[in-house]
């Protein structure tokens, strides 16, 4: 049976890996790495407090299997580039080396549908950046997925993100399949697929391809 690390168990991709890692008879414990504790987080789920800007430091007493990052933040949430930069960047390609480090097969992470490191959109070039970074880091197993807009429960309302969920519901039989929105519970499920399937090397998977996942 495996052991894995979730990254971001509280946010909407995050919260659905958790769901499906905590079900799941392959995963015998399931450590999640968050800011603050987490309600009712299940009998295989172990939480470990931690500060991100000390992930370098992050460790377990036993082997790790399976990697899964789901941290993000937003521009107003995070306050400025420098803050937005330091989530999705940094400590997504620190969390990828610490997982190597403990010994890892395999790291999966959410990007973003357009992901380019020389895109003209702040966003999507941060998330390229981060592609880069951590395809150099040389894990045995790398999958990257790359969901179109997010559709899921939030904490917090975004009024852009649900009109443009509304919109897009609308005109979902008009718009090709790779820039539908697409669940986090897909998103999450197409990761967890994916990680008992895929072979070694680098897997990318686009927002149609999410999709159409089993």
């Amino acid at each position: 049976m495996r052991t894995a690390v979730i990254a971001g168990a509280s946010g909407l991709v995050g919260k659905e890996l958790v769901y499906y890692l905590s079900g799941s008879p392959e995963y015998s414990r399931i450590h999640l790495l968050v800011r603050r504790q987490m309600e009712n987080p299940g009998d295989k789920i172990i939480e470990h407090l931690i500060d991100f800007d000390q992930l370098v430091d992050f460790s377990l007493e036993e082997r790790i299997d399976d990697v899964y990052c789901a941290l993000g933040t937003t521009m107003k949430k995070a306050g400025s580039k420098d803050a937005f930069r330091r989530v999705d960047l940094e400590y997504v390609v620190t969390l990828a080396k610490r997982a190597k480090e403990l010994g890892a097969h395999r790291f999966l992470v959410v990007s973003s549908m357009g992901a380019d490191p020389k895109s003209m959109f702040f966003y999507n070039r941060i998330k390229g950046k981060m592609e880069k970074a951590i395809r150099k880091v040389g894990m045995e197993t790398t999958i990257i997925v790359r969901p179109s807009l997010l559709l899921g429960d939030r904490k917090e309302k975004r009024f852009s993100e649900e009109f443009s969920a509304v919109l897009m519901k609308i005109l979902r039989p008009l718009i090709p399949k790779k820039y539908r929105a697409v669940s986090a519970g897909k998103v999450a499920g197409s990761m967890y697929h994916m990680a008992l399937t895929a072979s070694p090397g680098l897997h990318i998977l686009e927002s149609n391809e999410i999709q159409d996942m089993e």
